[in-house]
């Protein structure tokens, strides 16, 4: 039985972010070797009235054929921005058409919301004493309103469990694959992202935005040290060394890679060996010492370490979820 994605399209909404899931998990099909295209999530678009038509921020509106009763058999229910909800933004509060479209949403269901789509969570109360986040250029706003979350500004989204928030437009990708990636494992995730044309994944704690000058085209970059870089993650790696990949000083180094990747080259070394890490216990039975080595963690409980602050989770604990969601029909 596929899992159940309602989108909930609400007046005003924009259209690129109403099509993010259906393209994400519209496309997820299990990949066993025979299976013709099993899908792995049914996606449905609701509104809170009966179907109709739903306006967007654009010129035209879009039909919809399903009305909030679409909610209450959802597994999953994604709320994308939208700009027409007057007492939403302007005090906190939910329309009554909309409440009564959300009450009856059945408990324990996954709560998604991209770019000002927390605006409806928050107000609902989804988010009451929960980290999230939001549009950066809403995020003052947004806390201001919702003095009750946890708002960061500073990251491309946020997973709580069954509530998650993302940032604007693009980060709206991201979060959706993460859950692909949560359900089913990298390998689906990693696919739907390939025949969608994006990158596989960018982490949540990732800067949505970080306001630097773009550099100029003369001016040399980091690509080939990162390039060199990602290519011996298993051994040691040196500023030093890396400086020298692109004849720089180990201080112009440090400062040009901040510019083009909005971290440290230090910072940037732990998340890409997070990922060779994630890799590995997903898709291989390699022991952990010897994801540790491969990742270039060194030992088993550096990589604990490090997995634990990334993820939340130590290494034995994220390879089991991840095996069980991908054997799970």
């Amino acid at each position: 039985m596929p899992h159940r994605v309602a989108v909930l399209a609400l007046d005003g909404l924009l259209p690129f972010e109403l099509g993010i899931p259906h393209r994400i998990f519209g496309r997820s099909l299990e990949p066993a070797p025979g299976n013709k295209g099993a899908k792995l999530y049914e996606v449905v678009t609701c509104s809170v009235r009966p179907p109709g038509p739903v306006r967007t921020d654009s010129d035209y509106a879009i039909l919809v054929e399903h009305g909030p009763e679409a909610l209450a058999t959802a597994d999953t229910v994604v709320i994308p921005a939208s700009y027409e909800l007057g007492p939403v933004f302007e005090e906190g509060r939910l329309t009554e058409e909309l409440a009564a479209a959300l009450a009856l949403i059945r408990p324990g269901t996954r709560m998604v919301s991209i770019c000002t789509g927390s605006y409806v969570l928050a107000a609902a109360g989804y988010l009451d004493g929960r980290p999230a986040t939001t549009h950066w250029s809403s995020a003052d706003h947004f806390q201001r309103l919702f003095p009750q979350v946890r708002v960061d500004p500073d990251v491309l989204f946020i997973d709580d469990g069954d509530v998650l928030t993302s940032a604007g437009v693009a980060a709206g990708i991201d979060l959706c694959l993460h859950l692909v990636r949560r359900d089913h494992g990298a390998a689906v995730a990693n696919e739907i992202a390939r025949r969608t044309v994006v990158p596989p994944h960018r982490d949540g704690g990732q800067a949505q935005y970080i306001h630097r000058p773009v550099p100029e085209p003369q001016f040399a970059t980091t690509t080939a040290a990162r390039a060199w870089a990602l290519g011996r993650l298993d051994r040691p790696i040196q500023l030093r060394d890396m400086a020298r990949q692109e004849s720089m000083s180990v201080r112009t180094f440090t400062r040009r890679f901040r510019e083009e990747v909005g971290a440290s080259p230090g910072q940037w070394l732990t998340q890409q060996r997070v990922e060779r890490a994630r890799h590995l216990l997903e898709t291989s039975d390699l022991s952990i010492d010897q994801v540790a080595r491969d990742a270039g963690f060194g030992t088993a409980t550096s990589l604990r370490q490090h997995l634990q602050a990334a993820l939340g989770v130590p290494p034995t604990v994220y390879r089991r979820t991840f095996r069980a969601s991908a054997d799970t029909p």
